[in-house]
C-alpha cells in the first residue's frame, strides 16, 4: 500500500509538470507532494439534440471536443465531473473521449492524460415522465414539448449526462444516486404556486410524482490520498425558461439544496437513493461538493439564498474563491455596453452572452477537515495564447487542490 501511494504521489508530481496561466499555479502544486489531490468540475457542453449524436461528433473529430480535452490535460485534475456530456448505456462516449481525445495529445494542451476510473449512470434529462408537466393539455409530443415533459428537460435520454472521471479507485458499490427521489419527499419542498391563480402550478397528481433531481445527484466514493472523498456531483436546472411561477427556479434552489441535507446531521429517513438506502452522509466523512450549479451568489437569476447557504454550511470549509483574468476581461468588456454586476468580477466561471454576461455558477467545495492550497478557473486573459483552447464551452473548469 505505501508503494502504490508513492507512485501515485510521483505520477502526479510528473503529470503536473505543465505551466497553467490562472490563480495559483497548478503546475507548481501538481509537482508538491503534499497537494495531494487536484478536484475539478467543468460543464464540457459535449451534448447533442439528437440520440447519439455525440458519439457520432467524436468519431468524426470534434474541435470543441479537442479543447476540453486540452484544457483537462493543461490542469490535469486527478478527480472531475464533467457536466452536459451526454450519457449512453455502452459507455461508447465515454471510451472515444478517452481513447481519441484525452489520451492523445492536443494541439495547446499537454502530454496524454488517462483516467483508469470512471463513473457514469443514468439521468432524468429527456425521460418521458408520461405526465403534462409544461401544462399544454398533453403529455409527450415532439421537439421541445415532448423535453418539457420529460423528468428533465431534454431531446432524448440522456442529453446533458454527468461523467466523473478519476486517477483513483472508486468504490462503486458504495455510490449513491437519487436519480428518483420525489421532490415532494424533502419537506418543506418550495412546491411552484401560480401568483396570479394563488394555487399550485402543478396538481395534486402531478406533484406526487415528480422527481426533484432535474438530471441526478451521486454520492460517488473515491479512495485518494487523503482517504475517501466522497464526490457529490450534480447538475440543477437552470432558474429560467418558466413563467411566473418560477418552477425552474424553485427546482433549482431544492436541488442545491439537496445537498445541504445531504451533509446536516440529524435523522432523515425520507432522503433514500434509488437503491432504497435512506439517511444522509456520516458526519465523519470527507467530502467535495462538484459541479454547474447554476446559481450566483449575486447576480442573474435563481434564488440565490440557496447557494449562499451552501457555501456557509458548516460542514463547507470556507477558502479563497478560485478566480482568473480572463473573467475579469470579459467583465470589463460587458460592462462598456452596461452590463454591471454586484459579485466580484475574478469569481465568474462563465459567459453568457451579452443579454447576461458573466456569472460563478460552477463550484468545487471541499468539505471541514481538509485544507486548500491553491485554486483557480481555467479562464485565461484575452490574448493569451491559452484563451485558444478555453473557448470549448461557454463554462470555465474550476479546479482545487485539497491537503491533508
Amino acid at each position: 500500500m505505501r508503494l502504490l501511494a508513492t507512485i501515485c504521489f510521483a505520477v502526479l508530481a510528473c503529470a503536473g509538470c505543465v505551466r497553467v496561466v490562472v490563480h495559483g499555479d497548478p503546475a507548481a502544486m501538481a509537482a508538491d507532494p503534499s497537494a495531494a489531490l487536484r478536484v475539478a468540475t467543468y460543464n464540457t457542453s459535449l451534448y447533442s439534440d439528437e440520440a447519439g449524436g455525440l458519439i457520432r461528433r467524436l468519431e468524426a473529430g470534434d474541435p470543441g471536443a479537442r479543447k476540453i480535452a486540452a484544457v483537462l490535460q493543461r490542469v490535469r485534475p486527478d478527480l472531475v465531473l464533467l457536466n452536459e456530456f451526454d450519457y449512453d448505456q455502452a459507455e461508447r462516449a465515454a471510451d472515444l473521449f478517452q481513447q481519441r481525445y484525452l489520451q492523445v495529445a492536443q494541439q495547446g494542451g499537454g502530454e496524454s492524460l488517462r483516467y483508469p476510473y470512471r463513473y457514469l449512470a443514468p439521468v432524468n434529462t429527456g425521460v418521458p415522465s408520461g405526465l403534462d408537466l409544461d401544462g399544454n393539455g398533453s403529455a409527450g409530443g415532439n421537439g421541445r414539448e415532448r423535453g418539457n415533459d420529460a423528468w428533465g428537460f431534454g431531446l432524448h435520454p440522456g442529453q446533458y449526462g454527468m461523467l466523473v472521471l478519476s486517477r483513483y479507485p472508486i468504490d462503486s458499490v458504495a455510490v449513491r444516486t437519487f436519480q428518483q427521489l420525489k421532490w415532494n419527499a424533502m419537506p418543506d419542498a418550495s412546491r411552484p404556486s401560480d401568483p396570479a391563480s394563488r394555487g399550485f402550478h402543478y396538481s395534486d397528481a402531478v406533484w406526487k410524482q415528480l422527481r426533484l433531481s432535474s438530471k441526478s445527484h451521486w454520492d460517488v466514493p473515491v479512495r485518494t490520498p487523503l482517504g475517501t472523498v466522497h464526490f457529490l456531483v450534480s447538475h440543477p436546472t437552470p432558474p429560467v425558461f418558466d413563467g411566473p411561477e418560477d418552477r425552474n427556479g424553485a427546482r433549482n434552489a431544492d436541488e442545491i439544496r439537496l445537498w445541504r441535507e445531504y451533509v446536516s446531521p440529524g435523522d432523515k429517513p425520507w432522503l433514500c437513493d434509488d437503491q432504497g438506502r435512506c439517511g444522509g452522509l456520516a458526519a465523519d466523512a470527507r467530502f467535495a461538493i462538484a459541479g454547474d450549479l447554476n446559481n450566483d451568489p449575486a447576480d442573474g437569476d435563481g434564488r440565490h439564498d440557496a447557494i449562499v447557504e451552501l457555501l456557509e454550511h458548516p460542514r463547507v470549509l470556507r477558502y479563497a474563491t478560485p478566480r482568473s483574468v480572463g473573467a475579469v476581461d470579459s467583465a470589463a468588456t460587458y460592462a462598456q455596453s452596461g452590463i454591471s454586476h454586484r459579485g466580484s468580477p475574478a469569481h465568474a466561471t462563465g459567459d453568457f452572452g451579452p443579454k447576461v454576461g458573466t456569472l460563478r455558477l460552477d463550484y468545487v467545495l471541499p468539505s471541514v477537515g481538509m485544507s486548500v492550497r491553491g485554486s483557480g478557473v481555467f479562464w485565461p486573459a484575452q490574448g493569451d495564447a491559452d484563451a485558444a483552447i478555453a473557448d470549448g464551452s461557454d463554462h470555465h473548469l474550476v479546479w482545487v487542490d485539497l491537503m491533508r
